[in-house]
């Protein structure tokens, strides 16, 4: 029945729309599920061949690259301490790693941000906040957004491909698949990030 379910949704006219708005979501609110909605995506493709998995890599490339757009624009315009919420100790700390980072190597930043939830939201306000040329930024956030959304469709789909059952299965052992490796990947970035003492 929820096989039956998967396939309807993968199969109708909202599911890109959805996958759409779940990574856009994601740019602003970690607790959305836009990883997840892109892996069990890439196994729907596999599994019931609806969407195809071009469209998916390419609807969440789209979604990425306008959350993180969006983001550069809010701190273009809002600054890094307009709101509470960004004044927070936590947040200005990781508004200054953003800055100090960005300085440093702009490219490998806003690749690595863009596996890591908060510092994705962070280093993307800071670039707008310090004036970072737009054109400079989202050439590079774009290409961060299309290299995110093969890793996590192509997650979705080879674990799919591997684990026997039907798209339940499939999807359910992709998004732990995935969680894991992102778990793993966040970890191994933020120890090569991490200021030397």
């Amino acid at each position: 029945m929820i096989d039956e379910a998967l396939a309807q949704l993968a199969n109708g006219p909202w599911a890109l729309p959805l996958l759409y708005v779940l990574v856009l979501g994601d740019a602003f609110l970690v607790v959305v599920p836009g990883e997840a909605a892109v892996t069990a995506f890439g196994a729907l493709a596999v599994t019931i061949g609806h969407p195809p998995l071009a469209a998916v890599i390419a609807v969440a490339a789209a979604a990425a690259f306008t959350g993180d757009a969006a983001c550069y624009l809010i701190g273009r315009t809002v600054g890094l301490h307009r709101w509470r919420w960004m004044r927070t100790r936590r947040v200005q700390r990781a508004f200054a790693w953003a800055r100090t980072r960005m300085d440093q190597r702009l490219g490998a930043v806003l690749f690595t941000a863009r596996f890591i939830p908060f510092a994705r939201l962070a280093v993307n306000i800071t670039a707008g906040a310090t004036r970072l040329p737009a054109p400079r930024h989202l050439a590079v956030a774009g290409l961060a957004a299309c290299a995110w959304a093969v890793y996590q469709a192509l997650v979705g789909a080879l674990v799919a491909r591997i684990v026997p059952g039907g798209p339940l299965v499939a999807v359910l052992v992709s998004i732990v698949v995935a969680v894991a490796l992102g778990l793993v990947l966040d970890t191994v970035l933020s120890r090569a990030t991490r200021p030397r003492a």
